[in-house]
């Protein structure tokens, strides 16, 4: 860890703990189509990218119905589901430790941009980040390329970025842009999921104070 001169976040089930915000609004959805209802357990298990392959797991019918509206409603229900949804315990003092550290802070989400800047700012975390690269639309498909423009931005070697996230694509897109990569459990996958990716794997965010 003594090579990191960035590090880069994750939002959701990372920094936010929405996971139950999360269940709640897919929840929802599905109740209006008759669907069965799950569990936190059954979402951590169930929950991958892209976002589309997730529905279909669920039971969701693509050939009768538009994954397009599909989204636009669980993101309208999520916004309320998920309006007084609190930061991981913790998490604001972590940041702070690495603020002290002068160590650049960055956010990598599959979240729509205009809605990642509203939440951190209404959370009072937007000001520990020097830039937030989110996606274009709602669809959570994948962070990749966004990670890509992110490091032609940073102009660094992959071995000086460390990307902390919750969830395999996570690892994915960490691993694609050569970044070293620290998952954190009890967000949106659960922990024997994470541990197949090969990382290290923390049981929490309070454990993330040991890596530096």
């Amino acid at each position: 860890m003594h090579k990191i001169e960035h590090i880069v976040w994750d939002w959701n089930g990372t920094l936010l703990d929405d996971t139950m915000a999360c269940v709640e609004a897919i929840n929802a959805v599905m109740q209006r189509r008759g669907m069965p209802q799950i569990g936190r357990l059954q979402y951590m298990e169930s929950f991958t990218f892209p976002v589309k392959n997730y529905y279909l797991t669920l039971g969701f019918d693509f050939k009768n119905e538009d994954f397009d509206s599909i989204a636009i409603e669980f993101h309208e229900i999520y916004r309320e589901t998920s309006r007084n949804t609190p930061l991981r315990e913790g998490i604001v003092e972590i940041l702070q430790r690495m603020q002290t550290r002068k160590l650049p802070m960055y956010v990598l989400s599959a979240s729509e941009t205009s809605i990642l800047e509203r939440m951190m700012t209404a959370r009072n975390i937007r000001s520990f980040f020097r830039k937030l690269y989110g996606l274009s639309d709602i669809h959570a498909s994948s962070k990749l390329e966004i990670g890509k423009t992110m490091m032609l931005e940073l102009g660094v070697s992959g071995d000086k970025v460390l990307m902390i996230g919750d969830t395999i694509h996570d690892y994915e897109v960490a691993k694609e842009l050569g970044l070293s990569c620290v998952l954190v459990a009890e967000g949106h996958q659960s922990k024997h999921r994470l541990e197949t990716c090969g990382c290290r794997v923390l049981s929490g965010v309070n454990e993330l104070a040991t890596l530096f």
